[in-house]
C-alpha cells in the first residue's frame, strides 16, 4: 500500500506549526463531518482520512516517526488505518475531543427537543396585500397526543428511568486502538434518547407521544406585506418532546399580479390612456386607485409619458399602517387609427390653422373636434 501524505490530506506544508495543523483540522472536520454529509460515502471516507492525519501530525513523537518512515510505520503490525473509524471524540486525544465538542455542540445529556418548524405557502390578491386580510389555512402537523399528554404511555400507566443510560439518553462506547481508547457518545438504543422506558404504549399514538392532524389555523396577514415575505407564527409548528416548546409556523406570502396596478416598495404605478383631444385641451380624468375612483385634472398640452402623483394612495407601511406611499399615474395619449372623411378634413384644417398663432381660433376648432369624437 502506498504511503499516505498526511500533510496533503490536511492541505498544509511540511513545516506547518501545531496551530496551523489544528486550524486546518478544524476547518476540514467541520466541512466533512457525517452530521453535515448524511449518506455521503465520499465525505465519510474523507473524514476518516482527516482524523487519521490529524492524530499523527498533532503528536510530536508520531509526527517525527511519520516524517522518517511515512504512514507505513503506523500500518505495520495490524494497527494504523483500521483504528481511524470513529466520528466523535477520542479519549486518548483530548485535543481532538475538545475540537469536536466545540464544533458540533457535544451534549452529555439529551434534553427535551423543541418541535420542528413547519413551512407553508399562501397566495393572496394584490388588494389583500395592500390592506391586509385574515385567512384560514389547513396545516398537516404533528400535535401532542391528547390521550397520553405526550408521554407515549398508556393512560393510567407510568414510565421508568432507563437502566441502560441511567436516564441520560446517551451511552458511551469505548474500544481499544493502537493510539489509545476511542470513545463514541451515541443515543441510547433502549430508550431512543428519552431516558425513559415505556412499559405500556399509548394505543392512540403507538407510544410516539404525537399524532399527525390537519389543523385549521387563522393567519392575520398584515397590510403592506410584500411578495415573498414570510410570516412567523410562534408556537404554531410541530409539537416538541414533553416539556419542550412547539416549533413555529412559517408562511411565505405570494401576491398575485393586478391587471392595472404595479407596486414598487410602498408606491403604486398605473398607466392611464387618454384621447389626444383631452391631452391637447386638458380634461378632468377619473383615475382608478386601490381606494376607489378619484378625479384628477390634467393641463392642456399634456404629453404622452407625463407622470402625475396622487399623494397617500399607495401601500401602507408594514411598520406603520398610518403611513402610506403614493400612486403614480403615467399618461398614455392614444392616437385614433380609424378616422371618417369628415374627421380627416377637420384635422387637415386644424393643421392649416396651426400655422397661425391665434389661440382662440385653435381652441374653438379643437372644441368642435371634441364634440365630433365624443
Amino acid at each position: 500500500m502506498a504511503s499516505k501524505d498526511y500533510y496533503k490530506t490536511l492541505g498544509i506544508e511540511k513545516n506547518a506549526s501545531d496551530e496551523e495543523i489544528k486550524k486546518a483540522f478544524r476547518k476540514l472536520a467541520k466541512q466533512y463531518h457525517p452530521d453535515s454529509n448524511k449518506d455521503n460515502k465520499e465525505a465519510e471516507q474523507k473524514f476518516k482520512d482527516i482524523n487519521e492525519a490529524y492524530e499523527v501530525l498533532s503528536d510530536k513523537s508520531k509526527r517525527s516517526t511519520y516524517d522518517q518512515f511515512g504512514s507505513d510505520a503506523f500500518t505495520n503490525g495490524g494497527g494504523g488505518a483500521g483504528g481511524f473509524s470513529g466520528f466523535s471524540g477520542f479519549s486518548g486525544f483530548s485535543d481532538a475531543y475538545d475540537i469536536f465538542g466545540e464544533l458540533f455542540g457535544r451534549r452529555q445529556q439529551r434534553g427535551p427537543m423543541r418541535g420542528q418548524d413547519v413551512h407553508m405557502r399562501m397566495q393572496i390578491d394584490f388588494l389583500e396585500a395592500v390592506f391586509g386580510v385574515t385567512k384560514k389555512i389547513n396545516v398537516p402537523i404533528y400535535e401532542t397526543c391528547h390521550k397520553c399528554d405526550g408521554t407515549g404511555a398508556k393512560p393510567g400507566s407510568s414510565t421508568e428511568k432507563c437502566r441502560t443510560c441511567n436516564g441520560q439518553g446517551e451511552v458511551r462506547q469505548t474500544r481499544q486502538t493502537l493510539f489509545g481508547n476511542m470513545t463514541n457518545i451515541v443515543t441510547c438504543p433502549d430508550c431512543d434518547g428519552t431516558g425513559e422506558i415505556i412499559k405500556e404504549k399509548c394505543s392512540y399514538c403507538n407510544g410516539n407521544g404525537r399524532i399527525k392532524e390537519n389543523k385549521v389555523i387563522e393567519v392575520d396577514v398584515p397590510c403592506g406585506i410584500s411578495d415573498g415575505q414570510t410570516i412567523r407564527m410562534q408556537g404554531k409548528g410541530e409539537a416538541g418532546d414533553k416539556n419542550a416548546p412547539n416549533g413555529d409556523l412559517l408562511i411565505t406570502i405570494y401576491v398575485k399580479e393586478h391587471e392595472l396596478f404595479e407596486r414598487e416598495g410602498t408606491d403604486i404605478y398605473c398607466e392611464m390612456p387618454i384621447s389626444f383631444v383631452d391631452a391637447t385641451l386638458g380634461a378632468t380624468l377619473v383615475v382608478p386607485t386601490v381606494d376607489g375612483k378619484v378625479e384628477y385634472t390634467i393641463k392642456e398640452g399634456t404629453q404622452t409619458g407625463t407622470k402625475f402623483r396622487l399623494r397617500g394612495k399607495g401601500v401602507p407601511s408594514l411598520r406603520n399602517k398610518n403611513i402610506r406611499g403614493d400612486q403614480y399615474v403615467i399618461v398614455k395619449v392614444e392616437v385614433p387609427t380609424k378616422l371618417t372623411s369628415k374627421q380627416k378634413e377637420l384635422l387637415k384644417s386644424f393643421n392649416e390653422e396651426s400655422s397661425e398663432d391665434t389661440y382662440q381660433t385653435k381652441k374653438k376648432f379643437l372644441n368642435t373636434i371634441k364634440k365630433l369624437f365624443s
